[in-house]
């Protein structure tokens, strides 16, 4: 698929404003959802005047409203990339979804897949799913291609797997959808309780005398948000339907992204852990995703760290 004009849903969240730049910066048009019609704070300044806001609350109704509907048919879009959901884990509930949760994350893919087929030209749907539906791993063997088994522990994991469900039925019956299995990712704009940002702020924050975190034992497969964003393009415009890992492909202990922001920082601050324990979560197998798009990650977990303790640092002097 060449170039087009993308819908992303959640456009005004930390990954939706990256793939808007990624998007834009290839030639694509671009419009997006967000529940209110505003960019948040965080967003990207540059996209203010580049892209389209459309206020779709995917949490707030039971069916398509109907001048969102006659906005998007009169965009046509070519690829909706489905982002829009509750992404921070304990907001989604414990082990079972709250009823918040299964109405965006489940029903919110629902109204989107609807809304998909019912266009003209029927557009690529990508769905961002989680590495969260996997299992758990062993810890000689954490490496999970797109064939695991599927079991996922969480209320926000369930919520994913659901969607899932829905893309799948979607996709025997005709419709040109992409599931992503997103793991971990992160960077600049992200916001706190995510690991990397909610460490980053307290070692750019002066006062701060000691940085709280849950473990530094624990290993997971974090990638650039830059990186990801990038697979979502190419999984558009050269993949196929059908399931893809996105993730760094390789394992990292939380103890060295602690490190590494004490030594860009320079700063030698004690670790207070509030979750101590070992852990070894899902690292994803890439062969899929390579072989259909020649993706692989770019950017070495140090850049990650330090672009983002760098805009941290950068928000702090503004607040001063």
């Amino acid at each position: 698929m060449q170039a087009g004009r993308a819908l992303v849903t959640g456009v005004s969240g930390f990954v939706g404003g990256y793939l808007a730049e990624e998007l834009l910066s290839h030639g694509w048009e671009v419009a997006g959802s967000a529940p209110p019609a505003s960019w948040d704070e965080f967003s990207a300044s540059a996209l203010v005047d580049k892209v389209v806001l459309i206020p779709w609350d995917l949490g707030g109704s039971a069916s398509l409203p109907a001048e969102v509907g006659s906005a998007l048919r009169e965009f046509r879009p070519t690829a909706i990339f489905h982002l829009a959901a509750i992404s921070v884990p304990e907001k989604c509930g414990g082990e079972e979804p709250t009823p918040e949760a299964w109405q965006v994350n489940v029903e919110g893919t629902r109204h989107v897949l609807e809304l998909a087929a019912s266009l003209r030209p029927i557009p690529t749907v990508l769905v961002v799913s989680s590495s969260h539906v996997y299992g758990e791993v062993k810890w000689d063997s954490p490496v999970v291609d797109e064939n695991a088994p599927l079991a996922p522990r969480s209320g926000y994991g369930k919520t994913k797997k659901a969607a899932e469900d829905l893309a799948q039925r979607a996709i025997k019956d005709g419709l040109p959808v992409i599931i992503v299995r997103a793991f971990h990712h992160s960077g600049p704009r992200q916001r706190p309780p995510m690991l990397l940002p909610q460490w980053a702020s307290q070692f750019a924050d002066p006062s701060t005398t000691e940085v709280v975190v849950y473990s530094l034992d624990v290993w997971l497969d974090l990638c650039d948000v830059r990186d990801v964003v990038r697979a979502y393009r190419l999984l558009v415009e050269r993949g196929r339907p059908g399931v893809f890992n996105v993730g760094s492909g390789r394992a990292v202990c939380t103890r060295e992204i602690f490190d590494l922001l004490t030594e860009i920082s320079g700063r030698a601050l004690p670790a207070k852990q509030i979750r101590p324990g070992r852990r070894h979560e899902p690292v994803a197998d890439l062969a899929r995703i390579s072989e259909a798009t020649g993706w692989q990650p770019q950017i070495p977990l140090r850049q990650t760290v330090a672009d983002t303790l760098a805009w941290w640092q950068n928000r702090q002097r503004k607040s001063c």
